[in-house]
């Protein structure tokens, strides 16, 4: 089975190509800031350099680690209608219950060694890079904070260059956690991580390893912006409500949780209809019968969902993913205060 080639990603190809060539404001937010920080290695130490990332990193994976059930959960969920066509998609606890049912309660964590991988990679990519930029861009302004379109960019911007760093081992988690809701006789039986990311690549072509891109670029794109520059927004208009004057730019636990909340929330809105798109795409199996692909690619999946399901199923399994995204980004964004400044009390970073 041929790999099919998807139109919207080199329709998002272009319209990158595009805003680099008749949008210059994009270049001067988004690119040149990250061509600045790398200019910028001879006056700052390494460890200052380093320190969005190492803490973004470990705050990501450290955030994965903890909420990978009901991640597992939320992959069912949105593959439930796929594999049953027609049957009413379980809710969130009977999910997890016939998981641990059917599999026993290790089974919660199949698939954590590629999520930890997919999160040191693309986790520390996204975070990192995002933080990199705001912190350039609030320097480009005199010091003062950005405003939300800038913050919305950086997002972007971050999200979409992590994705394309990250997609392997999103493929790999996706294979791990859905194998066993196939039928026994087509389960692969994946050992691990990299037995996926071989076979996947062995069986299928290195081409499968980056199926279903452009809905995840959307979706880290969406997921950056839903969470890290809502969280950044909120961050201010929360400090504002309570008081809180954020002494050197460090906001008060209570600041922390309100803002947190809206940026788990925002995060799971703007990006779960993108989220299941993905998944299915990733996730797809020609049929034994005549060896054709379920979906062609973005736009055909987009419209399957629609008509057997309509507007409300780009949201199934909003529960689940609302379940696993608004703690894994209120573990993110209270942890990473904490690692950044151990981290710099450990550097002698001030």
């Amino acid at each position: 089975q041929r790999l099919r080639t998807d139109s919207f990603t080199s329709t998002s190809l272009g319209f990158i190509i595009y805003l680099l060539s008749r949008q210059p404001q994009f270049f001067h937010t988004c690119i040149h800031p990250f061509v600045s920080i790398m200019a910028e290695k001879k006056s700052r130490s390494v460890a200052q350099i380093a320190e969005p990332f190492v803490c973004g990193g470990s705050a990501a994976t450290f955030a994965s680690v903890i909420i990978h059930p009901m991640d597992l959960a939320k992959v069912r969920m949105q593959l439930f209608g796929q594999l049953n066509p027609g049957k009413p998609v379980p809710g969130f606890a009977t999910i997890l219950s016939s998981i641990v049912k059917n599999d026993g309660i290790k089974s919660c964590y199949k698939g954590v060694d590629a999520a930890i991988g997919r999160q040191m990679v693309y986790g520390t990519a996204r975070i990192g890079l995002h933080r990199a930029f705001s912190q350039k861009l609030q320097e480009m302004n005199d010091g003062k904070p950005i405003n939300f379109i800038t913050k919305t960019l950086s997002g972007m911007a971050s999200g979409g260059i992590a994705v394309c760093i990250g997609t392997p081992f999103d493929i790999a988690l996706v294979r791990l956690q859905s194998d066993s809701m196939a039928p026994v006789a087509e389960r692969k039986n994946y050992k691990n991580v990299f037995d996926a990311l071989t076979r996947t690549a062995s069986e299928e072509g290195a081409g499968a390893l980056y199926k279903g891109l452009a809905p995840n670029i959307l979706r880290g794109m969406s997921m950056n912006v839903g969470m890290l520059a809502c969280y950044d927004q909120a961050k201010e208009t929360v400090a504002s409500l309570l008081g809180d004057p954020m002494t050197d730019g460090k906001p008060q636990l209570t600041t922390q949780i309100g803002a947190s909340c809206v940026a788990g929330f925002t995060a799971a809105l703007f990006s779960i209809p993108f989220d299941l798109i993905k998944s299915r795409l990733m996730a797809q199996r020609p049929d034994p019968a005549t060896g054709k692909m379920p979906y062609s690619g973005v736009a055909d999946c987009a419209v399957q969902i629609f008509k057997k399901d309509g507007p409300i199923g780009f949201f199934s399994g909003f529960s689940a993913y609302y379940g696993r995204c608004a703690p894994h980004a209120m573990i993110i964004l209270l942890s990473i205060e904490s690692i950044t400044g151990g981290y710099r009390g450990a550097m002698g970073i001030h």
